[in-house]
This record gives structure tokens, sequence and C-alpha cells, in this order.
């Protein structure tokens, strides 16, 4: 059996912390992360705000996302040995009636924006945190290409407001979990929810 978790989230939100713990306790998961698929900076455009338009669709290639998921699909075990992830292991706190399914996390700022992904997920959870959280968080970080400055106030948080409403109207089945709460609350609401909708297959 094959399931597929959404976790979407504003920027510095937790996606990447919570993913890497579902990765820990979930048996034979697989995770794609979109920041894997941004086009090279010089194909990045400055759009009217004047800052490179790195918080957009267009700034991903997404069809090789997609793609990469359908491999996913078609094969999860095939992909997860060509991923160096082992299958099967006694993972910590795993469920043994959990070993026999495959899961696959696809993590990502733009994760239901994207039509041929709406329909993959069997969940989907967001993480939200609010503005002054989010530009402190997003200040103490350090990225590959720096932030210019400004850039947070003229480019990423209008695009996460852009797209959030964009997202709401594309997929109704969103679980929002709250940034701000522990990252134990985070993850713990997450897996109860998985658990419980696999109850139906068990």
């Amino acid at each position: 059996m094959k399931f597929i978790i959404g976790i979407g989230g504003v920027t510095n939100g937790g996606k990447t912390t919570l993913t890497n713990r579902l990765l820990k306790t979930l048996p034979n998961c697989c995770v794609v992360h979109q920041d894997d698929f941004f086009k090279k900076p010089d194909q990045i455009q400055v759009g009217e705000d004047g800052f490179r338009q790195w918080d957009v669709i267009s700034a991903l290639d997404m069809e090789a996302m997609v793609n990469t998921v359908k491999g996913w699909q078609e094969n999860p075990v095939k992909f997860a040995r060509s991923h160096g992830v082992s299958l099967s292991p006694e993972a910590e706190e795993s469920d043994s009636e959990l070993r026999g399914i495959h899961f696959l996390i696809i993590e990502g700022f733009l994760v239901y924006n994207y039509k041929p992904l709406i329909d993959v997920y069997d969940k989907c959870f967001y993480i939200s945190i609010p503005y002054e959280e989010c530009k402190r968080r997003r200040s103490t970080r350090t990225y590959t290409v720096p932030d210019p400055p400004g850039l947070f106030d003229g480019h990423v948080w209008p695009m996460y407001l852009k797209h959030r409403k964009e997202m709401d109207n594309n997929c109704s089945r969103i679980e929002y979990l709250d940034g701000t709460t522990t990252k134990d609350d985070i993850y713990n609401a997450v897996y109860e929810s998985v658990q419980n909708s696999l109850q139906k297959y068990l």
C-alpha cells in the first residue's frame, strides 16, 4: 500500500523539522523536497517588485517534481533504494502494522499550488506562523543566495499571502497546524492524523 503526505507551510514555519521527524518514525518513508527543484539563479526573473522571483511557482521545475513523485508511485521500493532509504527498518516508535505501507512525504512552500500535484495526496498538512514570528525566523537563517534588503516585506510575505489564498481555493482537505506551538505538538498532531486515516485500510 502507498500513502502520500503533503507538508506545506510558510517559509521558516517548521516544515523540514516535521518532515525529518516523520522520516525517522514512519517505516519505508521517502521524501521529495520542493526546494530541490528550484531553477538556476539566472533563470529566475526580476519582478515588478524589483526582486528576483524566488517565491513563485515558475521559479520551480514543477514538471520534474511531478515526474519524481510518479517515479515513486510506480515503484516505491526501487525509488527508496535509489535514494538510499532502507526499507522496513525497526523504525523507532513505529507501529508494526504500518510496516507494509510505503510512505512518501512531499514537502515545500508551494506544494498545494500546482494542480497536477493536488490529487496525489492522501493527507495534506500546512504549517502557518504569524508575520512577526516569520520575519524574525527568516532573519536568523543563512541562505545560499542571501536575502537582499527588503525582500521579506517586498516579496516573500506578499507572495505568501497571495499563494495562501490560492491554495485555500485549490485544496479543501488541508489540515492547518499552528507553527508557534511546540515541535512535539505539531509532530503528534500529524502522526495521530495519519494513523487515524490509515485505520480504515488496516
